[in-house]
């Protein structure tokens, strides 16, 4: 079968079985969607409603309970060009993902006509990766504030959406930096146990063994958005999903609303 289009047909299967819940808590429903109606992604599944658990206070490293559920999580966004690329690829896939930006890092806003939609439908999560990815530990209390601070509000800025969660830089944490995160808003602490190993340059071949080690049911595998080399192998990574019998999610189809959870942009707790 042509490549391209086992791609639209598999992902019409994604998107079939892909837990969602849409906009509710995520985005700020005054804010019009950024870019033209052709860019909207490809549907997805109806939202998930009552019974979805509000984000947890402390720190989670897989997904809860048993299950086919994979959380592909991407951090960074130092090259525009990849970041422009996996909004292109959900788009094309219907593949739930969860960026972690760095704000400090121009391809999210040079990206966020294509990016605003599919934050809008809620196949893209967004958690808060700090401002400037520096070692948390080592920066004074202040110094931590102003870091995860700046990136929360440049999220809501310039997505109109909250987020319950963090990923410190490095994965690198303690009791004070998660109780500065808690108090700014962010009471959930992204760890992960799986990694497409690629915080360096890697062949296409070594990226997808990292995928076929990792890619397992209720992991939270993190990646980024910064080397060009995940973007060659989008039909390989798609195939093993579908292999495995696994189903993409996002960290918001998983932790939904509620106390500590996801609020709106307006500050207002959401529904759940």
């Amino acid at each position: 079968m042509e490549r391209r289009r086992f791609l639209v047909l598999l992902a019409a299967g994604l998107a079939g079985t892909a837990v969602g819940r849409g906009t509710a808590g995520l985005v700020d429903p005054a804010r019009a969607p950024v870019g033209p109606a052709a860019a909207a992604p490809p549907p997805v599944a109806p939202a998930a409603g009552p019974g979805v658990p509000p984000a947890p206070a402390g720190v989670v490293d897989r997904l809860p309970g048993e299950g086919s559920s994979l959380a592909l999580t991407i951090d960074d966004g130092t090259s525009s060009a990849v970041v422009g690329s996996l909004c292109r690829f959900a788009e094309d896939t219907g593949v739930r993902l969860t960026f972690f930006p760095n704000g400090r890092y121009a391809a999210w806003e040079d990206n966020a006509d294509r990016l605003q939609p599919l934050v809008d439908s809620g196949q893209v999560a967004l958690g808060n990766h700090t401002w400037s990815h520096l070692d948390l530990t080592t920066l004074s209390d202040g110094g931590v504030a102003e870091e995860i601070g700046r990136n929360r509000d440049w999220i809501e800025r310039t997505f109109g959406v909250t987020t319950p969660f963090l990923r410190p830089p490095f994965g690198a944490h303690d009791e004070r930096v998660d109780r500065i995160s808690a108090e700014l808003g962010h009471p959930t602490i992204v760890m992960w146990n799986g990694t497409l190993e690629d915080n360096r340059l890697l062949t296409p071949g070594e990226l997808v063994a990292a995928a076929r080690r990792w890619f397992t049911p209720q992991a939270v595998v993190v990646g980024h958005a910064n080397q060009p080399t995940v973007t060659t192998v989008y039909d390989r990574l798609v195939e093993l999903v579908a292999e495995r019998g696994l189903r993409t999610v996002t960290l918001a189809d998983v932790w939904g609303p509620g106390l500590g959870g996801v609020r709106s942009a307006s500050g207002t707790a959401a529904a759940g």
